[in-house]
């Protein structure tokens, strides 16, 4: 298993904030709720971020769901050893955020940079 592969030591998902991870190595990370909703893997949130970096005019889905209440986390699953499935109030959840996926969208870490 990579490191990035191997599951964190504690999970900690405040509903209405984000989800805390604290990793193998010690390192934490922090993913506010909405930033984990724009960043859900599943195949609807993929198409919709290639769209939107196709057409910056592209039609956003209302967030929060029909309740007018802000964007929060109904709850999480593991699933199996190497992800974890978050629900939210809007009614989405079927993105399973890997181990190694949450690395990959970590928002403390420093973007890549490009060649000049």
């Amino acid at each position: 298993m990579s490191p990035s592969n191997t599951p964190p030591t504690k999970l900690d998902l405040q509903k209405d904030r984000g989800l805390s991870v604290t990793w193998h190595d010690g390192a934490t990370s922090f993913y506010p709720i909405a930033y984990l909703r724009r960043m859900s893997p599943s195949a609807d949130a993929r198409a919709l971020r290639d769209e939107m970096s196709r057409n910056p005019l592209t039609v956003l889905p209302a967030s929060g769901g029909s309740s007018g209440k802000p964007l929060a986390a109904k709850g999480a699953e593991l699933v199996g050893n190497y992800a974890i499935r978050i629900q939210f109030t809007d009614g989405h959840d079927t993105g399973i955020y890997s181990w190694d996926y949450l690395h990959s969208i970590d928002p403390q870490k420093p973007a890549p940079t490009k060649p000049t």
